[in-house]
């Protein structure tokens, strides 16, 4: 009995640890928002994403801003407010789950419209796929996408 409760306790105190971080936290821990992530402490974004919320991240993932050529990228990465205003069109001020998404608009923080399609899966701005389900943080939730959003359109693959 001892070791069926104990194993109850250690599984409920893992549980709550995967939603015990905040935003930038949980983005971290996920392996594969490094770029995000970066890009987030350049442009002075981490006490936001570390406060209160709630918000909604949809996050592009490393290959997603692999897709950027690499002088844009470094250039973002050198202009802080230029950062800013990018990374603020991709979160909402408002937690939406998967299961929360429907089709329409809804404002980012930078004040973008982003269009959401739920037709196949969630697409962002028509191109940019949620993929990866979501990722629960204390004060939100991330969705990664598949592409940085540009100007109110999700950059495209480089050509090879």
């Amino acid at each position: 009995m001892k070791k069926v409760l104990l194993a109850s306790v250690l599984a409920l105190a893992f549980t709550n640890a995967a939603y015990a971080d905040d935003l930038v936290d949980s983005a971290i821990a996920d392996g594969s928002l490094k770029t995000f992530v970066s890009a987030v402490k350049a442009a002075g974004l981490e006490a936001t994403l570390k406060g209160a919320g709630p918000f909604t991240v949809f996050a592009p993932n490393d290959a997603a801003f692999a897709k950027l050529p690499k002088a844009k990228l470094d250039a973002l990465l050198k202009d802080k407010d230029a950062l800013a205003k990018l990374l603020n069109a991709h979160i909402v001020a408002a937690k939406l789950t998967s299961a929360d998404v429907q089709a329409g608009k809804v404002k980012s923080v930078e004040g973008h419209e982003l269009k959401l399609d739920v037709t196949e899966g969630i697409k962002v701005d028509g191109a940019a796929a949620v993929g990866g389900g979501d990722i629960k943080a204390d004060n939100g939730e991330i969705h990664i996408i598949d592409s940085v959003l540009l100007q109110g359109k999700a950059s495209k693959k480089k050509s090879s």
